[in-house]
């Protein structure tokens, strides 16, 4: 992968994951998975942890819980943090104590709304400390490096003022 206006680029194309480019535009500093494609698969597989984007900065813990308990009995949630104030960043990590309820959380949840939000869920390989830390000056996040077919976004694409446009 090479980089490209702060955002990684697949060698094959000139293709973005799309929440990669919404998380590129305000986290210039990613941090990319150093495991490989197989180690990774590997504890997605069998992770029990969700990664949930797409908050609104005034989400509080107490609703995502609200939410998430109804697939099943949580573990813990992380939220995510601006590093330097210490705010609520529009991301967090939900963890529950068995793979099928984390399951039906991918099933049911993504994509529903959230204080006027649509919410997205992806498998998370596990929380490790520090990754809380997403927007500031010296945060980043651990992204995938797997490609997920749905979500790619063409670069050379039509552009417009906005920004890029899907194609799903």
């Amino acid at each position: 992968m090479s980089k490209s206006e702060n955002c990684w680029v697949s060698k094959e194309g000139n293709y973005l994951l799309a929440h990669v480019i919404a998380d590129c535009m305000k986290w210039p500093r990613l941090q990319i998975f150093k495991g490989d494609n197989e180690e990774q698969e590997k504890l997605l597989k069998k992770s029990c942890t969700l990664y949930v984007g797409n908050l609104s900065f005034y989400t509080t813990e107490e609703q995502i819980y609200e939410l998430f308990s109804k697939s099943g009995d949580i573990k813990k949630i992380i939220m995510g943090l601006d590093k330097m104030k210490k705010t609520a960043c529009g991301f967090c990590f939900v963890e529950y104590y068995s793979r099928a309820d984390a399951e039906n959380a991918m099933r049911y949840i993504n994509g529903t709304r959230l204080d006027d939000r649509i919410i997205r869920t992806d498998w998370d390989a596990g929380f490790k400390e520090g990754r809380q830390y997403g927007r500031g000056r010296s945060g980043g996040q651990v992204l995938p490096k797997r490609l997920d077919s749905q979500l790619m976004v063409s670069t050379t694409s039509r552009r417009e003022s906005r920004g890029f446009i899907l194609h799903l």
